[in-house]
């Protein structure tokens, strides 16, 4: 095989990877029925060349990842490939075997994965991780591979690039992490590199800092990339082409402006208009539902202080919205109402009346009253029960309901979170991830709450299944004059449904009130960083809003 490698600071040209038909399929075991083959990708074709990024983009489902691993010869648990060809560097990888892929992989094409804190081993120094590759291969002495390393690391701004390296993996932050996942890919220095989600896991503005990275990363070291996301506004500052995918079949591929300026297919229109909802805000009209005053609370007997004199109200039939990075305090302030986390200082008073700090001392009634729906769908449901066993355990618990008159109002929640009575006999691992979280939310409602507390119920689906989820939740409040106390790091979801909005930083409340005061200038720092941090569907954007920065982000 002829070297691929250009010299060193011009780009490569020529085409690098050729998908021609490919065809994956895999066995499903469906529970009570008999095991059956279905296709996951079907006959796509697709080229890059060298020195070139080409995005795919699509919901869950659509063969992203599936094809992105094809181009490694690899199948995730049970996943075939069973038709077509995968050339690369003029071969076809599917023939040469096992000892093949092991040639391949860590050498000619390494993979970047979704979440690096799952991707690493936590009893190993980073630097050991991020030169095995390397070494395994014998691309380079461990003293070479080291300074690499090094140099990998300040190319992609990490802190203190020197010796970083010598942390393990629970010493770093998440966005720091995988930027070292990202120094470890480009270690042994592949012709290609698959990023599987890699910035989707990240608040928005450690999202910017991992992104940019990337991209100079790219840039600077000429290799080729897939970058697999769900979302267009961030593929178009990396991508010189895209494809779009839906359920494991091309709906159109073109240039990045193309795509986005100029969409052709009606499913490409709906990922490119998908970030607008209309909500009227609406203003307090009677006394807070949930009144939260002076709240400190922490871990470890106090060391560790958390929140720090929070104070926060909530009204019937609106929504409030606590946005900020990860580590802000916003989940720990929904701990702190909910009673697992007992504050130190202050009070929680909900319908005029005070909670006890300590979950295992509220009454049935305060349990009933204040419900949760979390972000994992997938963790928050029993797999062995039924949707309507789900749903049902709130009406029993609460309100005695059972047999018949249960299983009507199962139907009618369905029938209110838009799915139908023709799940109820479904279990968790037969739906999507949209269905899942509209499960979770009509077992919210059946408890008939007078809050719901909303901890990022949609920053892990693909933007149309989050758009649907933010819909429903704005009609059910209008239908049941619920409140919602909606946790997110993410500002356009925060303009799309919020009523009133917190913004926290390190555990404090730095900008509070309606939504319109909120997102009206002038800004503190932090709140700029915060809306100029939500991507925006331009290309260029991304460099437009490092530029406008007064502060770093806390995940940097």
């Amino acid at each position: 095989m002829a070297d691929s490698k250009a010299k060193p600071g011009q780009p490569k040209s020529g085409l690098l990877l050729d998908i021609r038909n490919l065809r994956i399929e895999a066995t499903v075991f469906p529970p009570g029925e008999p095991p059956k083959n279905i296709v996951l990708v079907h006959d796509v074709s697709l080229t890059l060349e060298k020195g070139k990024v080409l995005g795919l983009i699509g919901e869950s489902g659509a063969g992203k990842s599936t094809i992105g691993l094809s181009s490694m010869g690899y199948g995730r648990g049970g996943v075939r490939i069973t038709g077509g060809e995968v050339i690369l560097n003029g071969r076809d990888i599917l023939k040469g075997g096992k000892d093949g892929f092991r040639k391949l992989r860590g050498r000619e094409v390494c993979y970047v994965a979704q979440s690096a804190a799952a991707a690493f081993n936590p009893a190993h120094r980073l630097i050991d991780q991020v030169v095995e590759a390397t070494l395994l291969h014998g691309r380079a002495t461990r003293a070479e591979a080291e300074k690499r390393a090094v140099a990998l690391f300040k190319k992609l701004s990490l802190p203190n690039p020197e010796t970083i390296g010598e942390r393990f993996p629970h010493q770093v932050s998440g966005g720091q992490l995988q930027r070292v996942m990202t120094a470890m890919a480009l270690c042994s220095e592949p012709d290609l590199i698959v990023f599987d989600e890699p910035t989707t896991a990240l608040d928005v503005t450690t999202q910017i800092d991992v992104l940019a990275a990337i991209k100079h990363a790219i840039r600077d070291t000429h290799v080729a990339a897939l970058y697999i996301t769900h979302d267009l506004a961030v593929v178009a500052q990396v991508a010189d082409d895209i494809v779009v995918l839906r359920q494991g079949k091309m709906v159109e591929k073109g240039a990045t402006h193309e795509i986005i300026k100029e969409p052709k297919q009606a499913y490409t229109q709906a990922l490119v208009s998908v970030h607008h909802i209309e909500h009227q805000e609406k203003q307090p009209t009677t006394k807070p539902v949930l009144s939260v005053k002076n709240v400190t609370a922490g871990y470890g007997h106090g060391i560790v202080k958390v929140l720090k004199n929070v104070s926060v109200d909530i009204h019937p039939g609106q929504t409030f919205a606590v946005v900020g990075e990860s580590g802000s305090g916003k989940s720990t302030l929904a701990r702190a109402i909910t009673g697992l986390l007992p504050p130190e200082e202050g009070t929680v008073t909900f319908d005029g009346r005070p909670l006890a700090n300590r979950l295992s001392e509220r009454t049935k009634d305060d349990l009933r009253q204040l419900q949760m729906i979390y972000q994992m769908a997938d963790v928050a449901m029993n797999p062995r029960q039924t949707v309507g066993t789900i749903i049902g355990r709130p009406l029993e618990f609460y309100f005695g309901i059972r047999g018949k008159q249960r299983d009507a109002r199962v139907a009618e929640l369905l029938d209110k979170t838009e799915m139908g009575k023709g799940f109820i006999n479904r279990y968790p691992a037969e739906l999507s991830g949209g269905q899942k979280q509209r499960v979770c939310i009509a077992r919210s409602l059946a408890a008939k709450p007078k809050l719901i507390i909303c901890d990022e119920v949609t920053s892990a689906l693909d933007p149309l299944v989050a758009h649907g989820i933010l819909e429903l939740l704005l009609a059910l409040q209008k239908e049941e004059n619920v409140a919602y106390l909606f946790i997110t790091h993410d500002l356009a979801t925060v303009k799309s449904i919020a009523d009133s909005i917190a913004v926290m930083y390190r555990g404090e409340v730095v900008r509070y009130g309606a939504r319109t005061k909120v997102l009206t200038p002038p800004f503190d720092d932090y709140t700029a960083l915060l809306l100029s941090s939500v991507p925006d569907m331009e290309i260029g954007w991304l460099e437009q809003a490092i530029a406008s920065r007064k502060m770093a982000s806390v995940g940097n």
